[in-house]
């Protein structure tokens, strides 16, 4: 496979060290989840220096292993074996067990290993697992520190309950593509999803931040407790202004393109050669600009003084801003406002986020290697811990790579009795 070049990839971290260093090192998670929500958190989990282990079914696992192209081939693995992007994006740093929980064998298993786990995630049906014995309230009898974090659509109560939610539905439901698009009645209007799946990911980001305070709170109390997280609600708490905008001023907010609600000028203005954003956050941001144009009238003109008067003008006040950028080359423009102090820059394609000196600078790119020895390049943890950095340690795992290891280390199986849960078809891998 191709390569980085060296300029845009950074090898960062070596992705054999250990956690030794990790922030959350000696923490062990039993993840059940698949697709993206809970194998986000999980991931995130992992990079700062919690065990993994991924539990999926035997023969398909998780569903995002089949999500695409693109793939990965694995050497000269089969088609059955390739890794989709899709699934090579948030699985890294996990090991893999491949465990049929509906056979009471493989959820003894799954019992086995909760005992001795700090953190259960799983994003089943409500009520599914309880059948299994593999519910909270079950775990939590043999295990009373665990936190146990459910995802689901909709929660685990409310008239919505038993529905299965996915993320595209849920930007519906939940109105965020009520409020993403072109304005109604212009060209191209109508409801709009976002290009990344967010209420799948803002859950995967709500649900870590809620284990690490659960565990604070077991690590003071010796208790676990059950984390109910749902799309829905993560989704309708992301609506931050908009939602507020309802709730405060009773304005059913609605798609404006890439104008803003709250503030004046804040958007999208077509350039010369393509088209630069402008994001004025402040009056001196706003006098800076119209002195960058050469309209320094506009900075005493009375239906501008602020931005609440700037916004009851939009129109009057983009107006003459949008003649005076149409003139300038994009990559001039951009220049010129970051000379002025005006915050302001590109609409980059993905390929050209990839080539931005700032992204190799601040290490996003991470090289990982298969264990055949293919290489290919991830997006590695977006925070720099100055103690405790993330560490890239194991690439996604093929299904069920490690389920022999885990349980024979874990629960002091033999070789013998693993081979005969996988006569059995208890176990995969």
């Amino acid at each position: 496979m191709q390569t980085a070049d060296s300029d845009t990839v950074s090898h960062g971290p070596d992705t054999t060290a250990d956690a030794s260093s990790g922030a959350l090192k000696g923490l062990r998670i039993l993840d059940l989840s698949r697709v993206l929500a809970g194998p986000w958190a999980s991931q995130i989990l992992g990079d700062l220096g919690a065990e993994v282990i991924k539990v999926e079914q035997p023969d398909s696992g998780d569903d995002t292993r089949a999500w695409g192209p693109p793939f990965l081939a694995d050497g000269d693995a089969g088609p059955d074996e390739r890794f989709s992007a899709y699934f090579l994006g948030c699985n890294r740093n996990k090991r893999s067990i491949a465990v049929d929980i509906a056979n009471p064998k493989g959820a003894a298993l799954i019992r086995a290993l909760a005992k001795d786990s700090d953190v259960v995630l799983e994003n089943f049906r409500v009520g599914a697992l309880e059948r299994y014995g593999l519910d909270y309230a079950s775990l939590a009898t043999i295990n009373p520190a665990l936190v146990y974090c459910s995802i689901t659509g909709f929660g685990q109560s409310g008239p919505l309950a038993s529905r299965p939610g996915y993320d595209f539905v849920v930007q519906g439901m939940g109105g965020l593509m009520s409020i993403t698009g072109q304005p109604e009645g212009t060209p191209g209007a109508e409801p709009m999803k976002v290009g990344v799946a967010v209420s799948d990911i803002f859950t995967g980001l709500y649900a870590t931040i809620s284990i690490l305070a659960a565990l604070r709170h077991r690590d003071a109390t010796g208790e676990g407790q059950h984390l109910d997280c749902a799309l829905l609600d993560t989704q309708v708490a992301v609506l931050a202004n908009q939602a507020m905008n309802w709730l405060v001023g009773g304005m059913v907010p609605k798609p404006m393109g890439n104008l803003h609600p709250n503030v004046v000028p804040y958007r999208t203005f077509p350039t010369r050669d393509g088209h630069a954003i402008v994001a004025t956050g402040n009056d001196r941001q706003f006098h800076a600009l119209c002195r960058l144009l050469g309209l320094e009238q506009m900075t005493t003109d009375p239906r501008f003084l602020d931005n609440a008067s700037r916004v009851a003008y939009r129109a009057e006040v983009e107006k003459p801003l949008g003649d005076a950028i149409a003139g300038w080359a994009t990559a001039d423009f951009i220049a010129a406002m970051a000379e002025a102090g005006v915050p302001g820059g590109p609409i980059n394609r993905i390929d050209q986020v990839f080539e931005q000196p700032q992204i190799a600078a601040r290490g996003l790119v991470q090289e990982m290697r298969l264990p055949s020895g293919t290489s290919f390049r991830a997006v590695g943890f977006p925070v720099k811990l100055s103690a405790t950095p993330a560490t890239y340690r194991a690439p996604p795992p093929a299904l069920g790579a490690q389920t022999g290891e885990v349980l024979q280390t874990l629960l002091n199986l033999s070789e013998t009795e693993v081979s005969e849960l996988r006569a059995a078809g208890v176990v995969g891998g």
